[in-house]
Parts: structure tokens; sequence; C-alpha cells
């Protein structure tokens, strides 16, 4: 029987909930409470710890019953305003005005999310009212606009495709009208990634009578299907308290939350229920095979991809489904995995991965290719797995890697740093297993248990008839080919168009034009001072004092290279950094070095096979990785310091391995064998293009950095555009240069992989620094020479346009601040805070359509704008352009003016895991930015008034007015562009 802590039990009497569950959790060092709402049937889940970093989420279950997208409207839609909170976006003025460490909402295939964190427990308090008063109670069903924004909506365009007034011919073929939206224009971006496409029909495949079937993000086809009536019947029927799914995290007053809870929204949810229909069924689908489903595409040749599937189980056996995640890994999770060896060696693609798709009420292992090399090669695949798969499973079958995936996952699973905080992670977990099993709402944050009854099970062959039952005996199977084709994935969206506006007369053209004007006038309409003051703030006086940063410098101890420590609590983990001066290469060799980094760790050694590298790295290591990176100086607009990183972590008792392993790889890696290092190539190659498709904003942002500065200069040599045009011709020259590339990488390592080039930095306890120095960390002082001196090439001014395999675009504008503005100040953070999240919001989001929009200031001066899933270009460059002006004319209300600095504030105080502390205290440290300067930035944040904001407008105008662009996409909106760009065909050209 459970023994409930009895003033907790009170505390969730005394608010309508009654206990079903409590127990300790060591995975959270802390306590799990399970309640249930008695008079709704709502869930509630408190995860007590001492976390600082509280967090609230408020779920619900939301399977798709077509492809609409209409559950992930909704979720852009409720936070557009509520009854509580009559403005038109809640949502961005908590960006701009709380001390949020996470606020978001997610849309998965069979559930909804809201979760926000904070580490000020007024501010969750509030944040928490803001979502449970527009999930429960969303001003959408009085404000059509939202739909039509957030949703979709006709407009008229002009000839070039610009929105318009559709007076101007649009060209043979091409209708005047045209659809936006944000979630419309999302998803065309999101389903310009062959991976979403391939997963999408995979999961159709697996599971053709559920929800499964259905994109629950919408398809650009089918979202314009979507009616405002069953947009509100949509939300009328799931977001109900019996439907409903309550997280709270950390170290919080339950009785404050539970009062808001029940006071403000349970309890009158019941005693008035919105009468609504059932909420859509999951469903279970009963095995099937599904073999040879062809999925075609408008892509690019290269494009071309295959995948099986193979279901787990259900979510609720939650071993079996963690060890099919561990199997997976063991067995695809590198180049030298068993089956990804296979695979690689038969040449069918020029990449191959295994992964599970979790989070979903049936768990199923995909195996997928990409960079088809062979018309046959799903075939092909097929009869590899089974052939592979029987060879494991009758007695092949290394337990050695089982056992090293098993420690790697452990260790993954301790430092739980997936980029979330704990909170909002976790309440993710959780509805991994709760959303399918109301009686057991911890499934999956439980794993130590799970571990223990694994590795026992893994002498028994358990993981061997595992496999035989997923791989070989699986009743519930698929496979999907993705094929490329010719043609423009715009193409049937124009013909419905086109047939749409020839029903169309006149009259009706107007009504689309005032329908729009409507929407403007509602965009453009300013808050009243009323409304605003609805929603709950922190002022400046709500500030904590700043977290005491940890201690970090060189140690005064003497080492055998120096060594930058860092006093962190790392809860029995240990990091080691090895950073090498990569200022002993050419600029020329700057690619090579890039090369390098892909390959180390991957190739035999002197004294160990690839494979035997990679099981060592595996079981007595939680990462091993390799890379370049380069540091701005903080004051200097010329200066930089480029590195090779050689980075490990590892369990405290296994400390001495950060040290070993790394030496082994740097000083006695084996270039010699050319498939294997052209395998990584390929790999990185189909990486990258996928990256920049997909996220060309982060591409954009980076190239046009390298037309003013020099730092961004050797960046896009060492991982930009100039270094994938790089990769290319290293590919399509491979054979005559295989010889060449292994004596260039032997000799950069010779010059690189010394004592004297060398920083070590370290975190973790001083014995296990001990252990480290006992067991390496030292490679000998260099005798090759350092001749070569690192010359960056001169910054040039550039306009270009990266045409890639995309429906919409990403853009970037920027400059170089210090080239006529005076040191930085934490001005330049706020500024940019309310550049963001108000100007360009409403600008490039709000009206333009596009998904995203921001404004970036580095610490050391480079300032650039970019768009993100944009459906336009020119439009979102002349809204680039007048943000000097907004800034200059910048008024805010006292109110806005600390919500401002509330929010800057919280971005820089926000808590960080020991990882990522450590590497930002590192790039502090060679950018010679010290805590004392980052404590005046904080300050001068605190003391900013909207006098100082409006300086910065002249010099944001001044680096419009250089008109330095990148945009990266579609190739007909480039095309229609009136910009004079330098036009590459990134794959092509």
């Amino acid at each position: 029987m459970t023994t409930f802590d009895p003033a907790v039990l009170e505390t969730a009497r005394r608010h309508g909930f009654s206990p079903v569950d409590q127990q300790e959790l060591p995975e959270i060092e802390g306590t799990a409470l399970t309640l249930r709402h008695d008079a709704t049937g709502a869930r509630l889940l408190y995860l007590r710890n001492d976390d600082a970093n509280k967090a609230f989420s408020v779920s619900f279950k939301t399977p798709a019953a077509d492809d609409t997208g209409v559950f992930h409207i909704l979720e852009h839609s409720v936070l557009c305003g509520s009854e509580k909170f009559p403005v038109k976006e809640p949502f961005v003025n908590l960006l701009k005005g709380s001390m949020q460490t996470f606020l978001n909402a997610m849309t998965f295939p069979d559930k909804t999310m809201y979760p926000v964190a904070s580490t000020n427990e007024r501010d969750l308090l509030n944040l928490a009212d803001v979502y449970l008063d527009a999930v429960f109670r969303p001003a959408i069903y009085d404000k059509r606009t939202t739909f039509e924004q957030e949703g979709w909506h006709l407009e008229l365009v002009d000839a070039d495709g610009a929105p318009g007034d559709g007076a101007d011919p649009a060209g043979p073929g091409r209708p005047r009208l045209a659809y936006n939206g944000v979630v419309f224009n999302e998803m065309k971006g999101a389903l310009s990634d062959p991976d979403s496409v391939l997963y999408d029909a995979l999961s159709a495949a697996l599971f053709p009578d559920t929800t499964y079937r259905f994109e629950s993000g919408g398809t650009p086809e089918a979202i314009p299907t979507l009616t405002f009536e069953g947009f509100l019947d949509a939300h009328a029927r799931h977001y109900q308290p019996s439907n409903c799914y309550l997280t709270l995290y950390g170290d919080l007053d339950l009785d404050a939350f539970l009062a808001l809870i029940d006071d403000g929204y349970l309890a009158p949810l019941a005693a008035s229920p919105r009468g609504a229909g059932a909420p859509n069924p999951l469903g279970e689908q009963a095995p099937v095979e599904a073999r040879g489903v062809r999925r075609e595409m408008a892509t690019a040749p290269e494009n071309a991809a295959c995948a099986l599937g193979l279901v787990v189980g259900r979510a609720a056996d939650r071993e079996r489904v963690l060890a099919a995640d561990i199997l997976l890994d063991a067995l695809m999770g590198s180049n030298e995995a068993p089956l990804k060896r296979a695979i690689l060696d038969a040449g069918l693609a020029d990449d191959a991965s295994g992964f599970l798709a979790d989070a979903v009420a049936q768990p199923f292992a995909v195996i997928e290719l990409k960079g088809l090399r062979a018309p046959d090669a799903l075939e092909r695949l097929e009869a590899l797995v089974a052939a592979e798969a029987a060879r494991l499973a009758g007695g092949g079958l290394d337990r050695a890697l089982i056992d090293a995936a098993l420690s790697h996952a452990e260790f993954v699973m301790r430092e739980r740093n997936f980029g979330y905080p704990d909170g909002v992670l976790l309440a993710m977990s959780a509805l991994s297993g709760w959303l399918y099993d109301d009686d057991d709402a911890c499934a999956y944050l439980r794993y130590e248990d799970a571990f223990a009854a694994l590795r026992a099970k893994l002498a028994e062959g358990w993981f061997e008839r595992l496999l035989r039952e997923l791989l070989l005996d699986n009743p519930h199977r698929a496979s999907v080919e993705l094929v490329p084709v010719e043609g423009d994935g715009d193409a049937a969206l124009r013909e419905r168009l086109a047939a749409l506006e020839a029903g169309m007369g006149e009259d009706d053209l107007d009504a689309v034009r005032r329908a729009v004007d409507a929407l403007r006038a509602v965009q453009e309409r300013p808050d009243p001072p009323e409304a605003l003051a609805c929603l709950p703030a922190l002022t400046v006086a709500d500030l904590a004092d700043a977290p005491e940063e940890p201690f970090y410098g060189m140690t005064s101890r003497h080492t055998p290279v120096p060594c930058l420590r860092h006093d962190l609590h790392t809860r029995g983990l240990v990091f080691a950094y090895r950073y090498f001066d990569l200022s002993r290469l050419t600029f020329e060799e700057l690619p090579y070095a890039t090369v390098l980094a892909m390959v180390l760790g991957k190739l035999p050694t002197a004294h160990r096979t690839a494979a035997e590298i990679d099981t060592l790295a595996q079981s007595r290591l939680g990462n091993l990785s390799f890379f370049t990176e380069v540091h701005e100086d903080a004051v200097e607009r010329t200066a930089y310091t480029a590195k090779f990183v050689a980075s490990t972590s590892a369990l405290s008792e296994n400390a001495g391995y950060c040290a070993s392993l790394p030496d082994e790889i740097l000083s006695e890696t084996d270039f010699s064998d050319h498939a294997k290092i052209l395998d990584i190539l390929n790999q990185k190659r189909v990486t990258m293009e996928q990256g920049i498709a997909n996220a060309g904003h982060s591409s954009a942002m980076a190239r046009v950095a390298s037309y003013y500065l020099p730092a961004a200069v050797v960046r896009e040599q060492m991982g930009g555009m100039d270094f994938y045009r790089f990769l290319r011709d290293l590919i399509e020259h491979f054979d005559e240069r295989a010889d060449e590339l292994e004596a260039t990488l032997r000799d950069i390592s010779a010059r690189l992989f010394a004592d004297d080039g060398c920083i070590l930095s370290f975190a973790g306890t001083d014995d296990d620094l001990d252990r480290y120095w006992a067991a390496g960390g030292r490679l000998g002082l260099s005798d090759a020479g350092v001749a070569a001196r690192l010359i960056a090439a001169e910054p040039v001014p550039r306009r270009e346009a990266f045409v890639v395999p995309s429906d919409v675009t990403y853009t970037a504008m920027g400059y170089d601040r210090r080239l006529f503005d005076g040191p930085f100040t934490g001005i330049w953070m706020l500024a940019s805070r309310a550049l963001s999240y108000d100007y360009l919001w409403n600008e490039v989001r709000v009206k333009g359509g596009a998904y995203g929009a921001g404004f970036q200031m580095t610490r050391p001066g480079s300032m650039r704008f970019y768009s993100y899933r944009d459906p336009h270009i020119d439009e979102t460059v002349a809204r680039f352009e007048g943000a000097g002006g907004w800034v200059a004319d910048f008024d805010p209300t006292p109110a806005e003016m600390d919500g401002y600095v509330v929010s800057t504030i919280a971005g820089i105080d926000v808590p960080l895991k020991a990882r990522e502390l450590m590497r930002r205290q590192d790039g502090q440290f060679f950018s010679h930015f010290t805590p004392e300067q980052r404590a005046r930035v904080r300050s001068e944040v605190i003391a900013a008034t909207p006098e100082q904001v409006r300086e910065l407008g002249p010099a944001i105008t001044r680096a419009t007015d250089e008109q330095l662009v990148c945009t990266v996409g579609n190739r007909s909106l480039i095309e229609q562009s009136g910009l004079d760009f330098t036009v590459v065909d990134l794959l092509n050209g």
C-alpha cells in the first residue's frame, strides 16, 4: 500500500484532488506524486525535488483524424489571447516580459504540450495562469482572424509573387491567389525535408488504421481544407479537463499551484462543462506487413532514400522498448556497428542510420538509408538485414557491444542534457508512457531497475531473442522508398489555386482583398492599455541577485599541459576538453582540419581496430567527439582564436579513459582505409545538405557574417558553404586525391597534436583529475615545426542566394557594428530582444507569414537579422531595413520596459548543465571576456533606459544600408526576387 505524505495529501484534498500514487524516484533525486481531480478527472503528476528551475506543463491527448494539422494550428492559436488575458499574443508578451527559462508549445503525433519553466516561483505561477487560461478559455471562438493568421488564408499576389492587390498578371499559368499562414508555411518548410516525408510514409504504412497514418502538423495540401468550424470543434472536444495531463516540477509551493489549477480552472469547468463530443480515438494497430511502398517527392536525386519500420510492441512494455533502443544503438549506432557496417560495405547508400521512434502507443524501430546508390536498394536492404540479423541472432552477436550500448545509455540518462530544463524534459518523458496508461505516470522516468534487469539478461541470450523477434520474426513491419521526381513541389497547390480563381468573379476577389485588409487591421491594431494591464508581470524590483558564477581559471598546480579548471557540481561525471591551436595551419589547410575531426575515432589505430575503438568509447565514455571552432576576440575586431577540440566525458571512475583513449586516437590513427574515409565524407555531405535545406537560417547567418568578419571567413572555410563545396569536390575526385588526403591528414595531425599547442579544460574532482593525468593526457612536444601561420582571407561584401530543395526561404542580413559604433553594452541585448519579439515578430511572422524571425547581436559586434521558413524575400529584407527606424522611435511604457529588462536578465541568468556552463566559460576564456565584464553587461541591462535603446537606431540603419544579404531556399522564390543576387545552385553549382 502506498504511504502518502500527510501534508501533501491534505493539500491535494483541499483542492479537489485525490492521491493515486507516490513513489521515491532516485532518477530525479526526489519524489513523484500522482493525483486525480475528483470533479473532472484531470490527471496531475508532481515531481518534487530541490531543483530551482521549476516547471509546469498542461497537455492533451490529441490524435489526428486527418492531415489538416488542426491540432498544430490550435497549438499556435490558443496562445493568441484568452478570456482573462485579452491581448493579441500573450505568448509573445511572456517572451518579452517574464523570467522564463523555457516557454513553448509542441504538437506531437498524438498529443499537444504547453510547458513552461522559470527559476522564479511567482513568475512560474503567472506563466501557468496564462497557459491554463489560453488552453481552456481561448479567444479563438470570437476571433476568426487568429485561425486565418496561424492556420491559413487566401491572399492576392502580384506578378513577382509578392503580396499585393493582384492587379498585375502573375504570368502564364500562375494564379493571382496564394495561400498564406504561419502553420501553412511552417509545414511547407518541414515537408521539404525528405526525412520527414519518408518518416510520414513509413508511419502511414505501419499504422493504416490509426492516427499515426496522418501528419499531425498538417500537409500544405490539406491545411487549406480545414474550416473554421472544424477548428473550433476540435478544440471543444479535446481541450477538456478529462483529457488533460498536468505536470509540476521542482521545489515549489504545491498549495498555490493546486489552488490556481482547481479554483481558477478545473472547478469552474466542472460546474459549466463545454458540452462537446468525445475526443478522437487513439486506437491500436493490428499487425500488418506493407512492403515496397513508394512515395514520390519533388526533390533532388541525391535525396533518394528508403526505410524499414518494425514495431517493437506497446509503450507500456517499458523494458522491452528500452532494450530495443539499446539493441538498435549496438547494431546501427556507429559506422563500425555490425549491421551498419554491413550496409555500408554493400554500397547501398551514402549513409545509414537506425533509431527508435517512441513517444507513440506502439514504438517502432527504423532502419533508414539516405542517398541511395542502387535502383533496388530497398529490396537489397531487406535481404541484407534479414541475413545479418540471422547471423547475429545465431551466435554472432558480440555481447560486449550490447554492454557498451547499455553503459552509454546509462550515462546519457544520468547527464540528461537534451537542451531542455529538466522539468520540461521529464514532463515530455512521462507522457511517453502516461498517455497510454493512466495507472503508471512514471514508467518512462524510471530506468535504474530496468538497466539492472537488462544487464542480468545479457548473458541469458535475451537480446539475441529480442533481435530475432524484432528483425526476423516480426509480423508488424513496413518498407518504404522515397523516389525523387522532377517538378515543382508547389505545382499541385498552384493548380488548385488556379481552379479556385477560375471560379471567382471580381466580387469574389474583392472579398479576398477585404478579408486580408481586415486581418491586417487586426494585426496592426495595438493592444489597449487596459488589456495589457491584465497580464501578470514581474518588475525590475523582483529580480534576484545574479547567480554566483562558479570559479574557473588556470590551475596553479603543476600540470603536464596548461589546465583550465572549472569548479562545477558534475553529479559524478567528468568532462575534459583538449584545445589545440589551429594557427599552425594555413588558411587553405583548414578544411582538412574539419575532415580530420570527422574521421578521428572512426578509423583504426596502431593498436586497435575501428570497431574496438568504438566499443571501448561506448563502454567507458559518455562522449567522444572531435570538432573545430572559432572564438572572436571581445575587443579587437579582426582578432580570433581557432581551435581543434577533442571532447570527452565519462563517469568519475572512468576519468582515465578521457585521457588514454584520445591519446591513442590523436597520435596513432591509421588513415590508410580510404573506403571508410569516403563513407564518412559522404555521410557528412548528406548531413550538411539536409541541414542547409531544413535550417537554412543558420547557414545564411553564418554566410552573411563572412561578408564582413574575418573570424566568419574562417568558420566558412571549416564548416559553412565554402567547406560544403570543398567537400563535394573532394568526394567527386576522391580516387585521384585519396593518397594526397591521407598524407595531408598525417601531416596536420603531427603539427596540431602536441603538448606545446594544447590547453586542457577539465571539470570534475581533484581525484578525477589525478586519474586523468595518471592515464595520459600528454602527446609530447611538436617536432614537425610550426612554419605555417593562419592568415584568413579578407572578407568580401556580397549578396548571394543559394538554391536548395525547399518550398520556403531563409534570409539573413548583417554587418559589423564595430565598424562605426562604440563598445558592446548590455543595451544591445535588450534591443535585440525588443526587435525579435516585437518588431520582427509582428512584421515578418504575423504579417509576412514566416514561421520565425529574429535579430542577433553577438558580444563582439556582429549584428544579423534572419527569417525562418519564409514565403518572401524582398518583403522580409524591406522589413529588416525598417528595423533601425523602429528602434529610433522605441517608446515603451514603464511596464513594457521592465518586461524587456526582466526577460533579458532571464536569458543571462538561465541555469546551465555542467557541460554547457563549462563550454560557456571556455568560450569566455578564449575570447578574453572576463566574469567582471559579464557582470558589467548584466548591470547595464538592469539600468537600461528607452533613450539608450533609441540611440542604437542609427547604427542598425547604417548596417542595413550596407545591403549584405544571403538567402537560402526555393529556386522560384529566389528568381522572383528583385534583389541583385549572385545565385548559386548549391547541389549542382
